[in-house]
């Protein structure tokens, strides 16, 4: 294994140090209980607060994405592993400004039972939380993680869009409801090429063959679909996209966000490759591209690989994508 890491067991906690450090712009750090990343003028006062968060290991998700427009606060976990409750509480605590805090939350097990325990400790100190989960990914119904389909990239734009919807004043219950809608309309699926190493195990989370490609995989290396041989790049979009597709169903006339997402070991010119394929299937299908965007933004770690999400907009929500946002990772309109 080779990682640019001092101790294993500190990754998370250096990693933290780091982000605060090039960022003290943007965000704080609360170091009791440890690692809740605040934005730096939290609270807002009378905005809604955003929390979200997770297993660390899918950077910039989720504290590349605090800041204006979007969190207010995020909560990593260990690598790949959930935030216990009392950083949850601490993270509500810090950005509620009396308007009622949303939680955002990935659909894996620990994650929701989480947070769940944290919003009724909140609730016993007055403050009012919604929570609203992700279930983007259809890829799979169940996973190693997961009762019901896994929250994935998706999760970027639910962020996105509910952070603008309070950063324009929006209630509790308008921005928990506008979430909810984008989850609706989301839907992603993805594929590995090659397996990421997580620091403490010292080993790739799972072994694929030079040859192979495993379609539908999880965040975290669970297994997807189906485990291929190496195929050309337009025919293992085709594989993800058409499932997308096929789920909502997307349809003639429909306006779409396209985002491409490094899964955190993808140059972006195969990136650009598997956009380049991707836009011409929603053309072929009469679906209009109304926005784009293509990098790395929900990760797992060094993974080779590739996810393809899309997203069902109109105009209102269209106007929220175009929002101005101010966080490290995601930055326009302002």
């Amino acid at each position: 294994m080779k990682k640019l890491i001092n101790d294993p067991a500190k990754t998370v906690d250096e990693g933290v140090a780091g982000f605060a450090a090039a960022h003290s712009d943007l965000v704080r750090v609360v170091i009791d209980p440890p690692f809740v990343v605040v934005r730096a003028d939290a609270p807002v006062a009378g905005k809604v607060g955003l929390v979200s968060g997770g297993g660390s290991g899918h950077e910039p998700l989720h504290a590349g994405f605090v800041g204006h427009g979007m969190l207010d606060a995020a909560v990593p976990g260990a690598m790949f592993t959930s935030p216990t409750p009392d950083p949850i509480l601490e993270a509500t605590k810090q950005v509620d400004a009396g308007a009622g805090v949303l939680h955002i939350v990935k659909n894996y097990t620990g994650d929701v039972l989480n947070f769940e325990t944290a919003a009724d400790l909140a609730l016993a100190e007055g403050i009012e939380v919604q929570s609203v989960i992700v279930d983007d990914d259809v890829a799979v119904k169940d996973s190693l993680y997961t009762a019901g389909r896994r929250g994935v990239a998706g999760t970027m734009l639910v962020e996105k869009l509910a952070g603008a919807a309070a950063e324009r004043g929006d209630s509790l219950d308008r921005v928990a409801e506008i979430a909810r809608t984008v989850n609706s309309q989301v839907r992603s699926m993805g594929l590995a090429l090659a397996p990421c190493t997580v620091p403490h195990a010292g080993e790739p989370s799972f072994e694929l063959g030079e040859d192979e490609v495993e379609i539908g995989i999880g965040i975290h290396g669970e297994p997807g679909r189906a485990r291929i041989a190496l195929e050309p790049a337009d025919r293992l979009v085709d594989r993800l996209i058409e499932p997308i597709l096929e789920d909502l169903p997307f349809a003639k006339d429909d306006r779409v966000v396209l985002l491409v997402n490094g899964m955190g070991g993808t140059p972006m010119s195969e990136l650009y490759i598997v956009f380049r394929r991707a836009a011409e299937v929603l053309a072929e299908r009469g679906i209009d591209l109304a926005r784009s965007l293509v990098g790395s933004y929900v990760t797992s770690l060094e993974m080779q690989g590739v996810s393809i999400t899309l997203l069902k907009v109109d105009d209102e929500l269209l106007d929220l994508y175009d929002a101005p946002v101010h966080t490290a990772a995601l930055r326009w309109g302002r």
